[in-house]
This record gives C-alpha cells, sequence and structure tokens, in this order.
C-alpha cells in the first residue's frame, strides 16, 4: 500500500483533475524482469525478489541486512511444490508469502500478507515458468515471469488532493503525506518505514517523485496523466532491487 501512496501526480493550478479517488489497475502491475528462485540442499536463494537473499531454508528466523521493514527471514519448505516464507521487524511479522507450484510444474502462484498495515493487505500474483531450475532442486527453483497480479481492494484505493504548491495522497488504511513543490523531502506519516518524498513537477500533466530512507535514495516513480484525465500512467524504478514496473491507476466513478 505504501507503493501505491508514493505515485501520486501533481496538481495543476486551481482545480485538480487528480483530485478524488483513484484504483488501481490490476492487470498493468507487473515487472519488466523475471524473478529466479534457486533452493537445493536446504539453501534459498532469489535474485528479483523484494529482496535479495541466500539463507538455509530450514524454518528458522535468520537474521539478514537490516532493511525498511524487515530484519529476519524465515524460509520453510512446506512440500514438494509449497514454500513458505516469513519476513519480520523487531519479532514483529511483517510479510509473510506463500509459493506454490502447480503440479504441471508451469504456473507459479504467490500469496503475499502485508501486515505492516492496520489491515492486512493481501496480493496474488500468479508468473509463467521461463526457465527450469537445475536437477534434484525444487520445483520453486528457476525463471518465472508474472503475467497476472490481484491485490486486495483495501491496498488499491488511494485519494488524492493537488494543488499549484504541492500535492498530498491518503490510504484508507492511514498513510498519508502532504508535499510541496521545492525539492524538500517530506514524512510519509503512519509508515514503520519512515519514508520521505520529493516532489518535482516535470510538465503540465508529469511529475517525478524521489523517495528515500535513512537517506538513502530507494526509489523513483515518474507519472503522467492521460488527456481525457482518467489514466494515470506510472513507470517506478525500484534502485534496491534494480527493477522497473509500469501501471496504470483509473479515475473511480
Amino acid at each position: 500500500m505504501l507503493i501505491l501512496l508514493l505515485f501520486t501526480p501533481a496538481g495543476l493550478i486551481g482545480q485538480s483533475p487528480f483530485d478524488g479517488t483513484w484504483v488501481l489497475n490490476q492487470i498493468t502491475v507487473l515487472p519488466e524482469k523475471p524473478t529466479q528462485y534457486l533452493l537445493s540442499k536446504r539453501v534459498f536463494r532469489c535474485s528479483g525478489c523484494i529482496v535479495n537473499v541466500e539463507i538455509e531454508a530450514d524454518g528458522f528466523d535468520h537474521k539478514v541486512d537490516p532493511a525498511d521493514y524487515w530484519d529476519t527471514i524465515n524460509v520453510q519448505i512446506v512440500d514438494l511444490r509449497t514454500v513458505e516464507i516469513i519476513a519480520k521487524k523487531a519479532g514483529r511479522t511483517t510479510y509473510t508469502e506463500v509459493d506454490v507450484v502447480s503440479l504441471d510444474g508451469t504456473t507459479l502462484t504467490q500469496v503475499v500478507k502485508d501486515t505492516t498495515e492496520a489491515d492486512t493487505v493481501t496480493t496474488e500474483t500468479v508468473g509463467q515458468r521461463l526457465e527450469d531450475g537445475p536437477g534434484a532442486s525444487h520445483a520453486l527453483s528457476g525463471s518465472w515471469r508474472a503475467y497476472k497480479v490481484n491485490r486486495s481492494s483495501n491496498g488499491s484505493v488511494i485519494k488524492y488532493r493537488c494543488t499549484a504548491d504541492g500535492f498530498s495522497g491518503e490510504t484508507p488504511l492511514g498513510e498519508k503525506f502532504d508535499a510541496k513543490f521545492d525539492g524538500n523531502f517530506y514524512p510519509v506519516e503512519d509508515d514503520p518505514g519512515q519514508t520521505m518524498v520529493s516532489a518535482k513537477l516535470i510538465g503540465p500533466a508529469t511529475v517525478e517523485l524521489t523517495h528515500k530512507r535513512k537517506g538513502k535514495i530507494v526509489s523513483v516513480s515518474r507519472m503522467s496523466v492521460t488527456p481525457d484525465g482518467q489514466t494515470i500512467h506510472v513507470a517506478f524504478e525500484n534502485k534496491e532491487a534494480n527493477s522497473t514496473t509500469s501501471f496504470d491507476f483509473q479515475k473511480q466513478r
């Protein structure tokens, strides 16, 4: 939900066409790069995930480099086709992910529960296998590309209010910010990761937001509104994962 909050478009002078409530277009939320897994000899490796890791898959919490939303990760092999991943911050569960490979080995269904919010936000992602893993490795091993994403409704809606001086965003779960077009960074309230946002107006219908945590730039998003005012195209660059994603918001009628 925090990611949605950071994709807020800029306002124009006077009444802004962006004022109101917007809904994420689920079909367009697809990463450009595939995700690669290797689970072999009870060692789990992931590249292109939310966090790139290499840890033992033994069902115990393992310390990882402290991040904004986790400091331990637990990987449990449930069966030959299922893996559960639990991320925690200071002992509190922040994310739970269950990965299930289809019987024919061609489809991966991932259900992620984000418990950093006031209410749990659930996202289901379905991916297609691009490459097999090495022999004797777990069925999850290999390369996958997502082709369908479905996020729970409480994590898909955001309200925008824009003025000539800046813009603000607020989610139904309580996260919000109010940024000015002055180059300074402003806090996202109710965000455990303590994200800061800086806004830059590129043109009448385009804005760039830079996001940082603990003094480090973590992502940049550029948004453009369509001439009919019904769609916002978003290009999001994740600096930490070195990946890009593009998707749309639709104006709620």
